[in-house]
């Protein structure tokens, strides 16, 4: 009888859990990204969301804009998640590629824009002590650790638009 009592507790518990846990979203990230998204709409409507299109199509017309160019400018004026509202000024048929890159850059960019992916900041720091006991600076690990995010971003936009485009046209 106790057996199926804590199996029942335990039922309930995971909920519970689930419950906290979406409390915590409403009351902590639902927010800001809603901020964000208005925010966000509000400057393209001040600068013309003409403007904003023509500036984002001019950047994302050749490959190193879409994968490069938008994924980090992206990262660092709007952070994760709100990065990828960005990928709306993107072509459809490259979407998939832009979204690779855009999740790809999130953790490189957190050892110089901590703002930009907060919730993984751990990563960085965890390596980032490791150097700190050797004694040597972590300016140049976060310098290196973007530098090398911005090529594979590159790297895997260009590699997923291809495999992209092989599958749609045999669809």
């Amino acid at each position: 009888m106790e057996f199926i009592s804590n199996l029942a507790s335990g039922f309930m518990g995971l909920f519970q859990a689930g419950g906290e846990t979406f409390t915590s979203w409403v009351t902590g990230i639902i927010p800001t990204i809603v901020c964000l998204m208005v925010a966000v709409n509000s400057v393209i409507k001040i600068i013309g969301e003409e403007k904003v299109t023509v500036f984002a199509q001019k950047c994302t017309s050749f490959r190193l804009g879409r994968y490069v160019l938008l994924p980090v400018m992206a990262a660092f004026f709007l952070g994760n998640p709100m990065m990828y509202s960005f990928g709306r000024f993107v072509e459809e048929k490259y979407k998939p590629a832009y979204y690779d890159s855009a999740v790809s850059f999130c953790h490189p960019i957190t050892g110089l824009f901590p703002h930009a992916n907060a919730g993984e900041l751990f990563v960085f720091l965890g390596i980032a002590d490791g150097i700190t006991k050797l004694g040597l600076s972590t300016s140049g690990l976060a310098l290196r650790y973007f530098l090398v995010g911005v090529i594979v971003i590159f790297i895997r936009g260009v590699v997923t638009e291809i495999i992209y485009t092989k599958m749609s046209n045999k669809a």
